[in-house]
């Protein structure tokens, strides 16, 4: 692989065939670029939108040796790579946007905090295990948190899996025992009033682009809809954008990435977590924004210059359809019924059908006047009626 200049790019490798990176597909087309995936399964969604695949495990380098051999650059679909394998094969100078050292802070949740903290970004008070720790010291460290707590495993969790909320000292060692004494991260529980989330993309010349505040609301600790933009008061909004600026300018981020926050009741912002790459909370854009989170992350990793983040409408509602305890043809006649909404684009992944798993989403675009609670509402009424 070559060393890149601008506008040199005409070939992206991507980590991860699954609908992240099949929603790149038609903004490649349009920027004139060809996806090369690495994703381990023929049927995988992006498959069916790659210039060429290679079949592999994610985390196969040997694989990805092969893929970085094809392009001018590799960017990603998820987070969870082989550190140590990529960074042989980014000494031999294969270009990674995000760079490896910002894919590696995410993979360990102590990591992150320790970066919020230093960077002089809102954190909820925590603290970790490493795993080997005695009862006594757990009970120590929690106590400087306070209950109830949060346990999150450090590294792999996503969707809700890995986490465990702790509401009073005596469930505090049979939780760490079901985490098998895994390193964790221990964080206070907060009370929050809304969820709120943010994507902001930056090139490797320090261009940046943000996109507006959103409010996501989550059911079983998964995302299930979001509303863009944020009900909040402006002065949120634009501490929003400016702790957006401050992590990509610390990270000098060359891509896309998503910033959850909570929004306490007397409006302090605390951060949850970050995803260097496209995200569930961006996925409104497709339909709702002048450029996409995915044609953002191309251009930013592609170095193109990054396009407008405005909302293309008043308001917009994003609704994820995860799978029901139902047949596939049941699925398909609800899909029916949800492309009969007006202002309303369906997305559907083409994966295998399975309860609880991502399927699709549907974004709707809305009038001033509508209501966009209610609006999900009469989505998920047709999705997920019994």
């Amino acid at each position: 692989m070559a060393q890149t200049t601008a506008n040199s790019i005409q070939r992206v490798g991507v980590i991860g065939g699954g609908q992240l990176a099949w929603m790149m597909g038609p903004a490649a087309q349009k920027l004139g670029l060809e996806l090369v995936v690495q994703t381990p399964g023929e049927r995988d969604p992006a498959v069916a939108i790659a210039h060429s695949t290679v079949l592999a495990p994610v985390t196969d380098v040997a694989a990805t040796a092969s893929l970085a051999a094809q392009c001018d650059v590799i960017t990603f679909e998820n987070e969870f790579i082989d550190r140590e394998g990529l960074q042989s094969l980014a000494d031999r100078g294969t270009i990674f946007r995000p760079s490896l050292d910002v894919l590696t802070l995410v993979l360990d949740k102590r990591h992150q905090r320790e970066f919020f903290a230093q960077t002089g970004l809102p954190n909820p008070r925590y603290s970790w295990l490493d795993g080997d720790e005695q009862n006594a010291e757990l009970t120590a460290k929690a106590e400087t948190i306070g209950f109830p707590l949060v346990i999150k495993t450090r590294r792999l969790g996503y969707d809700g899996y890995g986490t465990a909320i702790v509401k009073e000292a005596s469930q505090l060692g049979p939780t760490w025992d079901r985490f098998n004494h895994t390193p964790v991260l221990l964080e206070e529980f907060v009370p929050f009033k809304q969820e709120l989330a943010i994507m902001v993309a930056r090139s490797a010349r320090g261009e940046i682009a943000v996109y507006p505040t959103v409010e996501t609301e989550q059911v079983d600790q998964i995302c299930r809809r979001v509303f863009a933009p944020a009900r909040v008061s402006a002065g949120v909004a634009s501490r929003m954008e400016g702790i957006a600026r401050t992590l990509v300018e610390a990270l000098q981020l060359v891509g896309i990435v998503g910033i959850e926050c909570f929004l306490t009741q007397d409006d302090r912002i605390l951060i949850n977590e970050i995803a260097p790459r496209t995200h569930n909370s961006g996925h409104y854009t497709l339909n709702a924004c002048q450029t996409s989170q995915f044609e953002q992350q191309l251009r930013a990793v592609s170095d193109r210059p990054l396009g407008p983040t405005t909302l293309t409408c008043p308001q917009a509602v994003m609704v994820n359809l995860l799978g029901l305890a139902a047949d596939e043809t049941t699925h398909h006649q609800r899909l029916e019924a949800l492309k009969q909404l007006p202002n309303a684009t369906l997305y559907w992944y083409t994966k295998g059908i399975r309860p609880g798993r991502k399927l699709g989403h549907l974004t709707q675009q809305l009038s001033p006047g509508d209501d966009p609670t209610a609006a999900a509402a009469a989505i998920e009424a047709i999705w997920y009626s019994p």
